[in-house]
Formats: C-alpha cells, structure tokens, sequence
C-alpha cells in the first residue's frame, strides 16, 4: 500500500479534534509529534478539497501549517513491528505487543496491539495514568475508562484486581482495537465496550474514573464525570501540559473534587481527585 503522510503543525490542544476530523475522511492512523500531528491515509483515498475544508475550519481556531508527502510502498505491519518497542511503567508494568517475548520480571503484563500501525499509543500521559493507579487500591472496585483508546487503562485496572470495567471511545477504528487488545488479555468477560462519549454512557456509578483526553474536553465534561463517581470515588485525569493543572483543578473544584496526587513527564501532566468531603 501507498501512503500519503500529512505533516500538521497545530497547538497540542486541537491534535484530538484534527485526528476525528481526518478520520472522518479517510485518514487511518495518526502520530502526535513536539509541533503537532501526522496523518496517514491510503493514496486513493487522499481528497485535497476535504482536507482544505478542514484546513480552513480550524485556522479560525488556531495556527495551522501543512505539508503532504507520498511515502515509499513498504510493508507497514514490518516497519511497525521493528520501531514498537515495549514500555515499563514505575518497574511493574510492562507494554508489549504479541510479538515481544514475555518477560517474568513485572507484576503486571500487557499485551497492546494497536490497531493503527503508525501509533503505539504510548504517549506520556498514558504511562502517567498508569504509574498513578498503581497507586490505588482496584480490588473489587468498578472502573469508568473515558475516552479509552486501545483499552490500556481499563485493562490495567482489571488486572490489578477491579470487578468490572465501562470503555468507551467515539472512535470506531479504537473501540474495535480496545475489544481485540481486552481479549489478547483475557479480560473480555469483565469488561463493558461501546463506542460514543459520556453522553452515551449508561447511568451507575463507578469507585474510579479514568478520563486520558485533553484540555478542553476535560474542562467540558469534568463535572459530567464527577456525576459517575460515588461517594469515595477517585477521579484520574491526563492529557494536558503541566501549566494547564490550575485551570483543571479549579473546574475539579466547581464539582467538590481536590487533587490529591499528581505525576508529570516532559511536561504532560496527570492528576488524582477525590471528593472534598
């Protein structure tokens, strides 16, 4: 296959809404990079005008330059199978996808095969989250993954001991990732998948919600997340920089949530709330 490359340099804060427009024309897989985002899409299905429309949308929003380059054919699944590498969280958790050997050496092993083969999924934010729920207690507690990509954090709070676990994300190409990678883990039979938003999410309550996404729609739905939780809920929020935490913690505090714990790297920040009882 062929593929055309678009190189976006745009503000951190839009990169999630230019990839679910781009994946609404044909764009297949994504990488987030220091200056923004690249987007890939198959040859016959690179549309200039439809991308111009998105183009010109969002530079009423923000500062957007672009660039298209058509890659060389190769085969992509080899090229992602040599540039993934497994990731290690705090020395207990490892990442690996199906073809990486097991390794005894930690608690909790994780199987991740993403579905998209030019993104891992492993971003800062991600290892944040995790290093931060090895933090809380999961035994027999019900969990809430907002916003959950290839399923990594409710896969992790499963094995960590959670009864039941709620993902869902408004990606088509993510929620059928999360349902492979949750059943390369056996954790099928405890797990809820849908795709859709908060919106669609059925009505309970869970002891923890975890919510990867990104500013704005953070500072959106926060106080829609807090109406999940119970009493003693814990709330995990990531995917902002670390100067956005004042505006995080207030729109937290609007709700009665206080940030107890926080973890950083390379700027990204993630944050542990509980009620303010």
């Amino acid at each position: 296959m062929v593929y055309n490359e678009l190189q976006l340099t745009a503000s951190a804060d839009f990169t999630d809404m230019l990839m679910a427009e781009l994946a609404e024309i044909g764009y297949e897989s994504f990488v987030e990079t220091d200056s923004g985002l690249n987007a890939y899409v198959q040859l016959p299905d690179y549309d200039q005008a439809l991308l111009l429309e998105i183009i010109v949308k969002y530079q009423e929003m923000t500062a957007i330059a672009w660039h298209v380059v058509t890659l060389e054919e190769k085969n992509w699944n080899e090229e992602w199978e040599r540039n993934y590498q497994p990731i290690e969280v705090e020395g207990r958790i490892i990442v690996r996808a199906t073809h990486h050997a097991v390794s005894p050496h930690f608690e909790y092993d994780i199987v991740i095969n993403p579905k998209m083969s030019f993104g891992t999924g492993h971003h800062e934010t991600t290892a944040s989250v995790m290093a931060l729920q090895l933090g809380i207690d999961h035994a027999h507690k019900t969990v809430l993954d907002v916003g959950s990509g290839t399923g990594i954090l409710a896969i992790l709070a499963l094995k960590m001991g959670a009864s039941r676990a709620t993902a869902f994300d408004i990606e088509e190409w993510a929620y059928l990732n999360a349902v492979e990678n949750s059943e390369l883990n056996g954790c099928q039979t405890n797990i809820s998948l849908f795709q859709g938003t908060i919106e669609d999410c059925p009505a309970g309550t869970y002891d923890i919600v975890l919510a990867n996404i990104n500013r704005n729609i953070l500072l959106r739905e926060i106080p829609m997340y807090a109406t999940f939780m119970k009493p003693t809920a814990t709330l995990v929020v990531s995917g902002f920089y670390t100067h956005d935490e004042p505006d995080i913690e207030a729109k937290a505090a609007e709700v009665g949530l206080k940030a107890t714990k926080k973890k950083s790297l390379n700027n990204w920040s993630a944050v542990v709330f509980e009620r303010n009882n």
